[in-house]
């Protein structure tokens, strides 16, 4: 076999839940004496020293994974992996593994499989028979059933078998007696089996039996249980922490015991869950499956009992917004509030909309208004979690109730979403995590992707116009209120162009880290609006000349608050807006984007990249606009730039640009002479033609004898009209047409124009045959023909 077949990487599970990798080596499998049987050996291959060295047990449950990936779990918490290079030397391994246990290698795992003979004894058995035999209640024999509880738990049909035996035989109140026993006797090796034994039940991970554990008569006898693991030197106090610290408070009195007694119990298994048990292995994930599902239903109950009980969620609301109420009484109902609605993401979709629509109706967005714009920072930062739970269930019904406001309160401060704004302004988290979150929820509400309900056709329309009428100043103070206006000084253009006054911009004095951060929150937001909100969006930055104010951050000291601006740009560039373009031209705007590059110098980082990427992009599409103004203003300070072909291709797409325009006009640029001889080669073609014309006619009468005669007709007739209309040459050199508008006079008269000639082309002439079924097409056709040589619409070209 080549090395490559036996090449694997070994890993091992740290604490953390993540894979470690120990090493790259070649695997084998030899009989290894110290250890009494069949191993599994892997040998670095940089050294030959022993990176692996594991028994094949009997009992382990080995699994492979992925054609080239074996796991198993040699020790409590102690996981490997063998990772192979190739799937033959994974499948030569685990046949070898398959060999030892006497397993299938077909299988992809080798836990034992439901034999069939004992299935069927198990069917044939009457429910009430003792599936397994246990061993008397006893504390001399708790070894023995501590080994029994392990000993099954690789086998899910000798799972099954012990929990039917546990219930039947009303075993589990058994143990916890001798639990308080061993306790009493303070025999510490009773409690460490005891911890086993417990712990092992949980692990069965049947209902039935939590049903019993977690009665109210026993919970607190299996915490205690499970406070006595042997890897500790000290058993922890988790009953005192349940009874003592942890206090359950009743912002209104629940008056329901039933509900009171649900509440305790997700409380206690949750935290038996969450911080007793120690973090499963790989195959102890799915002993657990059955312990959050019963903490899941016991939440969707808890949720709907709370729920049906009008009065209780009544009198929370009333307290809530009851200026009266004290500020820790408010505090506990916040909480309450948050926690309900954490609750409710268990619900399934069809509940959870009946949920919230029951909050929506008792006034939830009326009560988080008022709360949102107190004081108490735990309050309002428990009130953004409660209103992120809504926004997210629904932003149309956020966005109804905001409408709605302006006309019941005469400040724009006061709004929801102006309280939300400002609560994300003045966030004092120095990372400003509560202002991440806000200003993800006022993304989600001025999305117009979700604006698209069709029982609501008008919500973007209205929503928007509200948005930018009342809130958008509100979110853009800060940013506003940090920059300062342009003045005049000295900037690096100067040196190109010192003959001329150069604007020069500079960032406000507070340019802090904090204000740097909440600055590039609002141009996110702001960058946003300009990607979806084309119209209204595009108004507010001309009218309050937001661009410029933004760009004076290319300055700040924060490469990433300068990279925000110079994406703010971007983004408007990006559209080819021409609108948009003119205001930039205008304002001079790419002035502190060349600027920033300058002062940046030869330095190669991401400011340097954006800026160039932008210019390219400016190049590729071709906006002549921007880089017509680009060269003629900034070429001389850009043309030393040569580690990138950006700006010598922008001013090549200039200079091809100008050619254009410059062989455009010349073709207009005639000399009189020569129009005069293009004009009587026209005539002399006219006789040519006329002479061909009469042999195409001999041609016709010897073809078509029967419509030949009809066609004649209409051909002179035809040609009257056309001699009186030839244009007449005049003195001046122009021509005099003579135009018969049949349509336009009263008496059948003819106006007559003068004016500069144009070449017609071969309007005047008619088809050769005329079939009786084209007399609609040829009126129609005369009609076009006649509207295309009205003098109104003819081109006029100076003479």
């Amino acid at each position: 076999m080549s090395d490559t077949r036996r090449r694997v990487k070994v890993y091992t599970l740290n604490e953390d839940r993540q894979w470690d990798d120990r090493g790259t080596g070649h695997v084998s499998s030899t009989y290894v004496e110290r250890l009494k049987g069949i191993s599994l050996l892997v040998r670095a291959e940089s050294d030959g020293s022993l990176l692996l060295e594991s028994k094949i047990n009997p009992n382990t449950a080995y699994q492979k994974q992925q054609d080239t990936l074996i796991v198993w779990s040699e020790a409590e918490n102690y996981d490997l992996a063998l990772s192979f290079q190739e799937k033959a030397g994974c499948d030569e391994i685990w046949e070898k593994i398959c060999q030892v246990q006497g397993k299938d290698p077909s299988l992809e795992i080798t836990q034992d499989p439901i034999d069939e003979s004992e299935e069927e004894r198990f069917e044939e058995m009457p429910e009430t028979s003792h599936l397994v035999e246990l061993p008397a209640c006893e504390l001399a024999r708790l070894e023995e059933i501590a080994d029994l509880v392990t000993s099954v738990l690789s086998s899910p049909i000798r799972r099954e078998k012990l929990a039917l035996a546990l219930i039947s035989e009303g075993y589990i109140k058994k143990l916890l007696q001798l639990f308080r026993t061993c306790e009493d006797l303070e025999n510490r090796e009773g409690l460490h089996h005891l911890y086993e034994i417990v712990r092992g039940v949980l692990f069965l991970n049947k209902a039935t039996l939590f049903e019993v554990m977690f009665s109210d008569d026993c919970i607190m006898d299996v915490v205690g249980c499970l406070e006595y693991d042997p890897a500790l030197v000290q058993p922890k106090r988790h009953r005192e922490f349940l009874t003592k610290t942890a206090k359950f408070k009743e912002v209104i009195p629940i008056r329901d015991s039933e509900l009171r007694q649900k509440i305790h119990q997700t409380y206690r298994v949750q935290y038996i869950q969450d911080i007793i048990l120690p973090t499963p292995s790989v195959f102890e994930e799915n002993f657990l499956s059955t312990l959050t599902s019963f903490i899941f239903f016991n939440k969707v109950e808890i949720v709907s009992m709370l729920q049906e009980d009008e009065k209780f969620l009544t009198e929370v609301f009333a307290q809530l917004t009851d200026e009266a109420t004290e500020d820790a009484k408010r505090r506990e109902l916040v909480n309450f509030f948050k926690e309900f609605c954490a609750f409710s993401q268990t619900l399934q979709p069809q509940n959870r909309d009946a949920f919230f629509k029951t909050l929506a109706n008792l006034g939830i967005l009326p009560a988080l208004e008022i709360i949102m714009g107190m004081d108490d920072l735990q309050v309002r930062a428990a009130a953004t979690d409660i209103f992120s739970y809504l926004v997210e269930f629904s932003p149309s019904m956020v966005r109804e109730f905001v409408m709605q406001e302006p006309q019941q309160a005469d400040d724009d401060d006061v709004l929801l979403i102006n309280l939300v704004i400002k609560q994300m302004i003045c966030d004092s988290d120095p990372e400003l995590g509560g202002a991440v979150q806000l200003m993800g929820l006022l993304r989600t509400l001025i999305d117009p992707e979700n604006m698209l309900a069709p029982t609501n056709k008008t919500e973007k329309t209205e929503f928007l116009s509200f948005f930018y009428k009342y809130c958008m100043h509100v979110l853009t103070a800060p940013l506003l209120a940090n920059t300062a206006e342009e003045r005049k000084g000295e900037s690096r253009l100067s040196l190109y162009f010192p003959n001329i006054s150069i604007y020069s911009f500079s960032p406000a004095p507070s340019d802090n880290f904090q204000t740097a951060q909440l600055l590039s929150l609002i141009l996110e937001l702001l960058t946003f609006c300009v990607e979806h909100h084309t119209y209204h969006i595009k108004n507010y930055i001309m009218n309050k000349d937001l661009l410029r104010r933004v760009l004076v951050l290319m300055n700040s000291k924060h490469t990433f608050l300068a990279l925000c601006a110079l994406r703010f740009m971007r983004r408007i560039i990006g559209l080819k807006d021409e609108y948009y373009n003119r205001y930039i031209i205008k304002g001079n705007l790419f002035e502190p984007v060349i600027n920033a590059l300058l002062d940046n110098g030869t330095r190669y980082n991401l400011l340097n990249s954006a800026i160039i990427e932008l210019f390219e992009f400016i190049k590729v599409e071709d906006i002549k606009s921007l880089i017509a103004h680009i060269v003629d203003n900034f070429y001389k300070a850009l043309e030393s730039i040569e580690y990138v072909q950006t700006f010598k291709g922008l001013k090549g797409r200039y200079e091809q640009e100008k050619a254009r325009q410059s062989r455009s006009l010349t073709r207009y640029r005639r000399e009189a002479r020569s129009l005069e001889d293009d004009e009587e080669m026209w005539f002399n073609d006219e006789e040519d033609e006329d002479d061909a014309d009469a042999g195409v006619e001999k041609r016709v009468e010897e073809d078509f004898p029967e419509s030949y005669g009809k066609f004649m007709g209409a051909k002179k007739v035809k040609d009257s009209e056309d001699k009186e209309n030839l244009p007449k040459r005049t003195p001046s050199g122009s021509f005099k047409f003579t135009f018969s508008h049949s349509a336009g006079t009263t008496n059948g008269s003819s106006s007559t124009s003068t004016a500069p000639m144009v070449k017609v082309g071969m309007a005047g002439l008619v088809g050769l045959v005329d079939y009786p079924d084209d007399e609609d097409e040829e009126d129609e056709e005369e009609d076009d023909e006649e509207e295309e040589l009205s003098p109104r619409k003819r081109p006029r070209l100076g003479s």
